[in-house]
């Protein structure tokens, strides 16, 4: 992680992109970008994203604020357990791009909500192996 501070004194010397990149265990690539913006501290960095493109389909809340938090406290008691790692928790079991780093069980069982994820709300559930998460000014051409 570069950090939450250098990211937010980053984004205030103009507008950026930012763009996910996932892969899963069984090698697929895919990604998505949101043109977004990043409070600071005293907001507890937070983030408001809307999707400008992508490959996969979008599992983070447009439009609203979501805190950086290093639990899922959104959900409330609603939720069967924290997500470990810190993230824009929103909702139970919608993403963590920073939980522990979990392979499929045998005859492709998912360790489901420990490890890195992406679950669109109308989609299917993403174990991921690897992720980045990167942003760039939004006067350059996307990395495609």
């Amino acid at each position: 992680w570069l950090g939450l501070k250098k990211i937010y004194s980053i984004t205030q010397q103009g507008n950026y992109v930012l763009r996910i990149e996932l892969q899963d265990w069984r090698g697929n690539r895919r990604h998505i970008e949101y043109s977004f913006s990043l409070g600071g501290p005293s907001t507890n960095f937070t983030l408001q994203l809307a999707r400008t493109s992508g490959s996969i389909p979008n599992a983070l809340p447009e439009h609203a604020r979501l805190r950086f938090s290093l639990g899922n406290t959104a959900g409330g008691s609603s939720c069967p357990q924290s997500q470990p790692g810190g993230w824009w928790h929103s909702e139970c079991e919608e993403t963590n791009l920073n939980g522990n780093y979990v392979t499929p069980r045998s005859r492709g069982r998912l360790d489901r909500g420990k490890g890195l994820y992406w679950k669109p709300k109308k989609g299917r559930y993403y174990l991921l192996k690897s992720t980045k998460i990167m942003i760039h000014p939004t006067d350059l051409k996307s990395f495609d």
